[in-house]
């Protein structure tokens, strides 16, 4: 199978599916159009025009990069389209990321991250994380 890699974003509603195809948490439409056009650089892979794989970095475009949003269809997966696109993020960083540039990610894949230099931040540091919900009773108040 023939992929074809492409310095682009997805459309929201791809990436929306994307993500839940490849089992990845849930992010809603409106959030995913806002967030998407504030990407400092992203990858998609693509086979016979659908789009099934992706990657992206966001951060400040100076002192501090994060790459998120790497998923590949579960039917596309097993093909080296992950390391393909994850080594195109990293081929962006290496060519404009400044010196000293802070550069993390959170990682849910075991083994995987490590081969692009990736190390865990533990003890040093601990990630965190605040997810921002809603509830109808919040909304009324």
């Amino acid at each position: 199978m023939t992929y074809e890699l492409r310095e682009e974003l997805p459309a929201p509603e791809t990436f929306v599916a994307l993500r839940e195809a490849a089992g990845m948490a849930p992010r809603g439409l409106e959030a995913v159009r806002r967030g998407l056009p504030n990407s400092v650089y992203g990858v998609t892979a693509v086979r016979d025009g659908e789009t099934v794989g992706m990657g992206r970095i966001v951060g400040d475009g100076g002192s501090v990069y994060q790459l998120v949003d790497v998923a590949v269809r579960p039917d596309h997966q097993g093909r080296g389209l992950g390391t393909e696109i994850v080594a195109a993020l990293m081929a962006y960083l290496r060519e404009n990321a400044p010196e000293s540039a802070y550069v993390n990610l959170m990682a849910d894949v075991d083994g995987f991250y490590e081969r692009f230099g990736f190390e865990y931040t533990a003890p040093a540091s601990k990630g965190m994380y605040l997810r921002i919900e809603r509830s109808e009773e919040a909304e009324t108040v």
